[in-house]
């Protein structure tokens, strides 16, 4: 799974709203703390907002809020409000996948690795990741021998 620069900066803008409570942050403000493009933040807000994730404040102490606590916000929501879905092959999703011959059963191959990135997104909110609080299955991954090893 590649990481877009767009769903990290919308996840990392997010923490920062999350750890600001309740007060506005301007666009400014945020992309000067996490070193973001400014810009490139302005368009990814905006796709937050219509997802539902943020509110925006107008005038001098404007900026952005949560719209629901961050326990509630879970990084998938997040991921597919600017990236679209978790999971696509060659422009589908999984389950609209289908081959012939030794390739029958590669649809299922895809759909547990789609399910697999529903099971960490779906299952951890902006505040696990806030906190360090991950969920058990989350923390049991990253434990894992090899987890942090590149291949």
């Amino acid at each position: 799974m590649d990481i877009s620069a767009k769903a990290d900066y919308a996840v990392r803008a997010l923490l920062a709203l999350a750890d600001s409570g309740e007060d506005p942050v301007p666009v400014e403000a945020l992309a000067r703390n996490q070193s973001l493009p400014r810009k490139f933040l302005e368009a990814i807000l905006r796709d937050l907002r219509r997802a539902g994730i943020v509110r925006s404040h107008r005038g001098s102490e404007g900026g952005y809020v949560l719209s629901r606590p961050a326990e509630e916000i879970m990084l998938g929501a997040v991921l597919r409000a600017v990236d679209g879905p978790l999971a696509e092959v060659r422009g589908l999703r999984p389950d609209q996948t289908e081959y012939e011959g030794v390739a029958t059963h590669l649809p299922e191959v895809w759909v547990a690795v789609r399910a697999s990135l529903r099971h960490v997104l779906d299952e951890t909110s902006l505040r696990h990741v806030l906190t360090g609080d991950l969920p058990g299955h989350v923390r049991e991954l990253v434990d894992e021998p090899g987890a942090w090893a590149p291949r």
